[in-house]
């Protein structure tokens, strides 16, 4: 065995630059980067772009839409339910979010996600729901007012609906305001014009309206100016009465959370607090709203604990509770701790992504899990869960309980993924149809290139599944250009996804040293599992030749891209890996988010995660797995993932194709963990950067100093 590397030679080692065209030169050593960041892209980008739409939008209704949508980019309800009493109230009256019909597609969005020439959450003819999707959310929305008695006031989460239904009040009140800008000033002067509100784009995202009575909205919270809403006296009235119903409503659904939070007792509510912490420290960041309250663990304006408030850290708003009367906890903070509960307890933690963006409502929640009862409900042999007698909190909490265990009946009749929105990070549990002649065509590709590469002949994937079963043992023993089957086998899956599902980026990831966590598993050594760091994990990343494209056309750029993808989603498998192990001291201390289960398809994605943005991250496809090693459950121990940079968003098919594809890497890994339980030395040294290097340029190691490319825009 070699002597152990020393501190020094170790340090020195870490100080070099690890990508791929530098390799060999100190790390931040050269005289300018190779990127500067472009001030258009990203969210900001984004919101400027569709505040100069809305601008230019001739018809107020039009202009609504762009913004709602932010010009195709979300479905139009998120944006709907982000509204504050008195601007759902202002929509209402005034007739204007009739822009988002329930049955206008399969998330409600009336444009397509893509904009223009896209298909909407969908793409192509793969859909984005199908059947099973199509007939759980038909009449959704209007469900939730009908499924309790008459002491729930038809406060579907989005005024669209009603305005839809000719429900909204003064139907023709906001005519007058069909033009863009201070041109609406001849309007005003009108007799029966008694009050000029705004609407704008806050920098957030959400949509701005000054209210009547309300202050003009502030120029600094904002994307660009405003356009001007003209009240009559029909509008105004109808403002009056609707924002009278919210109110009413709003303080009913208060005292409900807080007597219902009273029966839990002291220690109940505690266990409650612990439960939304941990919620708040272990998963993908989320911003919620109660009124204009914002409850977030995302970046700088942190109010819950995450990645910049430390548990226990004074400032977090549920930390906060822990020891403070019940009395004197504000309506706000009261219903967040419930809704949190509802939603935590329909599904874990993951269930409160599904805000996202949004007011965090008693309503809004009843909303989700009728939309979620329903589309569990379409399940062909799945007995369907009964609706919420009421939006009670006590009704509401059963019903969430019974679709948690109705959950897992459903995950075996069909696939379960979710739907992701990145400008607004909203994320929906879909009820994925039946898989297609596209995903089939999908997994036969896979299938005939693993045949022409592999020792494996079946013709399914599930017939090289059982075939590699049988015979695992070459998975250990070195193939083609690897050191063992496995890197040849995740390889080629990954070549192969890349082409037959047309991405720009395909990979998968995984660990390095089986026999490593074998010894850890079989010693309780907890503490050092926890230790690893990301160079532990590997992630093979294979581009295809066309998205250099994307990049300046440089291959070396191209490579960094790689690379740089490959180094996230090793410490995606670091950050997961201690989801699965024992709730010991130093695994609780330790940073980690609970292992994803379900498949996601991802649209927008180059909004807000600074990776994303520069490498040109926009619609993706992630399909985790589980895998057993030595008796052990590992969730999300693995993924496949695809990417494009542009063109089509990824529909439910591709999905369900990729998924099936996933599928065949864990279990060849599990089959691996099983060879290496047994005795059998299996490590995998291929995936680093110089081999991201040589895959994507066709040359060797890059010499020192070689730069990827001219200088370019991250965009």
């Amino acid at each position: 065995m070699g002597r152990q590397e020393s501190r020094r030679a170790a340090n020195a080692r870490k100080r070099m630059s690890r990508r791929p065209s530098r390799l060999g030169t100190p790390a931040g050593s050269t005289a300018k980067p190779d990127r500067v960041a472009d001030p258009d892209a990203g969210f900001p980008g984004l919101l400027r772009q569709v505040w100069r739409r809305a601008e230019r939008t001739e018809d107020l209704r039009a202009a609504l839409d762009v913004l709602l949508t932010l010009d195709g980019h979300v479905p139009a309800d998120v944006q709907l339910r982000a509204l504050n009493s008195a601007q759902e109230a202002a929509l209402t009256a005034l007739r204007g979010a009739a822009t988002a019909r329930a049955d206008s597609g399969p998330s409600g969005n009336p444009g397509s996600v893509g904009g223009a020439g896209a298909s909407g959450s969908g793409a192509g003819a793969s859909g984005s729901g199908g059947a099973v999707r199509r007939a759980a959310e038909a009449g959704v929305a209007g469900a939730v007012a009908a499924s309790g008695p008459a002491d729930s006031e038809p406060s579907a989460p989005e005024a669209a609906v009603r305005a839809d239904l000719g429900q909204s009040g003064a139907a023709d009140s906001a005519g007058g305001a069909d033009t863009p800008g201070d041109r609406v000033a001849d309007a005003a002067v009108a007799a029966d014009v008694v009050f000029v509100g705004e609407v704008g784009l806050a920098a957030n995202g959400r949509v701005a309206l000054r209210v009547p009575g309300g202050r003009p909205l502030d120029p600094r919270d904002l994307v660009g100016g405003v356009r001007r809403v003209p009240y009559d006296r029909a509008a105004l009235d109808a403002y009056r009465r609707e924002l009278g119903r919210v109110r009413e409503r709003n303080a009913a659904r208060a005292a409900d959370c807080r007597a219902w939070l009273a029966g839990q007792g002291t220690e109940g509510r505690r266990a409650l607090l612990d439960q939304a912490l941990e919620a708040a420290v272990r998963t993908a960041p989320f911003v919620l709203y109660q009124e204009d309250t914002q409850y977030t663990n995302f970046r700088e304006r942190n109010t819950l604990t995450g990645k910049t408030l430390w548990p226990g850290h004074p400032d977090c708003a549920l930390g906060a509770l822990r020891d403070l009367p019940l009395d004197l906890w504000t309506d706000q903070d009261t219903q967040l701790v419930v809704c949190l509960t509802l939603l935590i307890r329909s599904a874990g933690f993951g269930r409160v992504e599904e805000a996202n963006g949004t007011q965090l409502t008693v309503d809004h929640v009843a909303y989700t899990l009728e939309r979620v009862r329903r589309a569990y409900a379409a399940v062909p042999g799945v007995a369907p869960v009964p609706a919420a007698a009421s939006h009670r909190v006590a009704d509401l909490d059963r019903l969430a309980v019974a679709l948690r265990e109705r959950r897992r009946e459903v995950s075996g009749h069909a696939q379960l993924y979710r739907e992701i929105h990145g400008a607004l990070m909203h994320k929906v549990e879909r009820v994925a149809a039946a898989p297609g002649p596209a995903a089939r065509a999908r997994e036969d590709a896979v299938a005939a290139h693993l045949r022409a590469r592999l020792p494996l002949s079946g013709r399914t994937l599930a017939d090289l599944g059982r075939e590699l079963a049988a015979a695992p043992g070459w998975l250990a023993a070195p193939h083609g250009a690897f050191g063992t089957g496995l890197e040849s086998l995740v390889h080629e899956t990954v070549a192969a996804s890349a082409d037959a599902f047309g991405a720009d980026f395909a990979m998968s990831r995984g660990m390095r040293s089986l026999p490593d966590l074998v010894r850890a598993l079989r010693g309780e050594n907890w503490a050092a599992i926890c230790d690893w760091d990301i160079t532990h994990f590997f992630c093979c990343v294979v581009p295809r030749p066309e998205a250099a494209a994307h990049f300046g056309g440089s291959r070396a750029a191209l490579a960094d891209a790689a690379w740089a993808m490959s180094s996230r989603m090793s410490y995606n498998s670091w950050h997961f890996v201690a989801g699965n192990l024992p709730r010991e001291p130093e695994v609780v201390a330790r940073d980690h988010f609970v292992p994803p289960v379900i498949p996601d398809v991802a649209y927008f994605s180059d909004q807000h995660h600074h990776g994303h943005v520069n490498n040109n991250v926009r619609f993706s496809v992630r399909s985790p797995q589980p895998v057993e090693v030595d008796g052990r459950r590992f969730d999300g121990f693995m993924d496949l993932r695809l990417l494009r940079c542009a063109g089509e968003p990824f529909g439910e098919q591709d999905v369900l194709a990729a998924h099936r594809v996933s599928g065949f890497v864990a279990r060849a890994t599990s089959l691996a963990a099983a060879l290496v339980a047994a005795g059998t030395g299996l490590e995998v040294t291929a995936f680093d950067s110089d081999w991201h290097w040589t895959a994507v340029t066709g040359t060797g190691p890059a010499a020192p100093g070689v730069l990827a490319g001219p200088d370019r825009r991250a965009s």
